[in-house]
């Protein structure tokens, strides 16, 4: 798989779920300008920093497994895909309605209860040997992106696209998932 196909198939779906998370909230009711961007620099330093914690994880493990850390990294992957698609949490609605009033520690808090997906990206990306800074700007980039249009669309459009978002967030991460470990099959 090409770096830059890897670095489309990690960021999409983060896009996706941060859209779906920011449009959640949106959906809450009007938010003001300063809230959003509030909300959209949280989004956008916890989606980067997340990955920076899973990446501390999975290079030394990578390390440490050698040639098995391509499947390990595929696994993983492919799990947080399958998580995305089967979890039905009301509590991350729940915790996405929550950030519209929180701050400091509790905005910080509800934040990163809502970026483990993004862990376990960077998890992978330790793994998979991808150029962390390319990574990390896209993650940053998209979840910025994703966090202002959902916010100012979220109650323009019903809770199945936004369920709908989430749901080819998964399918995206399963697909990659797939791919990275038939790479390994036949590299």
């Amino acid at each position: 798989m090409s770096t830059a196909l890897a670095l489309i198939g990690f960021v999409l779906p983060l896009g996706l779920d941060s859209f779906a998370i920011a449009a959640s909230i949106g959906a809450a009711g009007p938010m003001t300008k300063r809230g959003r961007w509030r909300i959209s620099l949280t989004f956008m330093a916890l989606e980067a920093g997340m990955p920076l914690i899973g990446l501390a994880i999975g290079a030394p493990l990578a390390a440490a497994i050698g040639p098995a850390a391509g499947y390990v990294a595929a696994g993983a992957v492919f799990g947080t895909g399958l998580w995305m698609l089967l979890h039905e949490d009301d509590t991350e609605k729940e915790t996405a309605g929550k950030l519209i009033t929180a701050r400091g520690a509790t905005l910080l808090g509800l934040g990163l209860g809502i970026s483990l997906d993004e862990l376990a990206i960077g998890f992978s990306l330790g793994l998979v040997h991808l150029p962390v800074v390319p990574v990390l700007a896209g993650i940053a980039a998209q979840a910025f992106v994703a966090a202002q249009l959902g916010l100012r669309l979220g109650n323009r459009i019903s809770e199945r696209y936004r369920e709908g978002a989430e749901r080819l967030a998964g399918i995206v991460l399963l697909a990659l998932g797939l791919s990275l470990a038939a790479e390994q099959l036949f590299a």
